[in-house]
């Protein structure tokens, strides 16, 4: 466990995931009701996120295809993300970053950095030399991304809707070489 002032950073294991998953959905919630545009769009309800942990983040847990974070701020489950090392055959060498988030009364105390520097950590012990993301172009998260070392390699526009207003905004495709 890496622990970073009152932020307690660890991998939660798969057998752990269901003590979890109330809190998991609970975090989600927050941060799409606070205008996170991590894939959702509103209305998005506590059963949507669960259903979104349940369907599309357990079953990598337990296959191994994915390594999910999760940060504690004073007992809080303040944040997550997920280390998605599902690449193809010729591909290795690659990880992909899913979902950081953290909670909206959580931010501006680290977090977010440190859960991104656990992931590199992870990445680099698994053998991973790559790592992509996407996020919203003009996102908050996109200078954290920057000022750890990623590199832009491209904006797509109209990638997705937005969050809240019938609106279609563009992504910021990064990399990191570790």
């Amino acid at each position: 466990m890496l622990a970073t002032a009152q932020n307690d950073i660890s991998i939660l294991p798969a057998d752990a995931f269901a003590d979890s998953l109330g809190e998991l959905t609970a975090l989600l919630h927050a941060c799409v009701s606070a205008g996170a545009s991590i894939s959702f769009i509103q209305p998005f309800g506590l059963a949507d996120s669960e259903a979104f942990w349940r369907r599309k983040v357990q079953p990598g847990l337990a296959d191994g295809s994915r390594i999910l974070f999760v940060a504690r701020h004073e007992r809080l489950l303040a944040g997550s993300v997920q280390l998605n090392l599902d690449t193809p055959p010729n591909q290795p060498h690659r990880a992909e970053v899913n979902k950081l988030i953290v909670h909206p009364e959580c931010r501006r105390l680290g977090i977010a950095r440190s859960l991104m520097l656990a992931l590199e950590a992870e990445a680099r012990a698994r053998g991973r030399s790559l790592i992509t993301l996407d996020t919203r172009t003009g996102d908050k998260a996109e200078p954290l991304y920057t000022s750890l070392g990623y590199q832009t390699a491209g904006i797509v526009p109209d990638y997705s809707r937005d969050v809240a207003i019938d609106r279609l905004d563009a992504t910021t495709i990064m990399y990191k070489r570790l």
